[in-house]
Formats: C-alpha cells, structure tokens, sequence
C-alpha cells in the first residue's frame, strides 16, 4: 500500500482506521525528514497491514499543533485512534517497525 497525504480534510477517516497508523510529520526542507521518507515510504509498501501517512506541517499547520509537534520529523503511531508512540528525529527502518510492533 502507498502512503497516504493526510490533511485535515481526510484525518478522520485515517483516524477512525481500524489499522494501526503510522504519520510521519514533516516538510521538505528539513533534511532529516529527507532521510527519513524513503523509508516511510518503504514500510508503507510493505506492510499492508498498516495504514502509513504523512503530513506537511507547513501545509498543515493545524494538525501539527493538535499533535504538539514541535520538531520534525516526528513519528506517531495511533491505534483506535488515540497516540500510542511517538518519537521525534530520524529513526532506522527497525525502530519504526518496533514503534508500529509495540
């Protein structure tokens, strides 16, 4: 499965999944999040059984502030969709995968 762009116009519906949801909250010119998107991307791919978004916290200035995001990239995980994790800073693919496992 592809990553979804979640925005506030489609966040309930990404909210209300019944898999667990990973967002990555980023912008394009913050270079840890450049390292970080390909892997995003990657977990996405692979794993179906999640659902994988992200947001442009210069595009959606709102959801960042719900979330408290005070730097990127910050990684949340929900599950019935409430935050269960969260980590901020660039993470290796296994980490992610534990956050999401865990």
């Amino acid at each position: 499965m592809s990553v979804l762009t979640v925005n506030r116009q489609n966040f309930d519906s990404v909210k209300t999944s019944p898999k667990t949801v990973l967002l990555d909250f980023y912008a394009h010119w913050c270079g840890p999040c450049r390292m970080v998107s390909p892997v995003v991307d990657q977990i996405a791919e692979e794993n179906p059984q999640y659902l994988v978004g992200k947001i442009d916290v210069d595009l959606e200035t709102e959801l960042a502030q719900e979330f408290g995001v005070l730097s990127i990239p910050t990684l949340v995980v929900l599950k019935d969709g409430k935050v269960v994790r969260r980590e901020t800073g660039a993470r290796p693919k296994a980490q992610i995968l534990a956050m999401l496992e865990g």
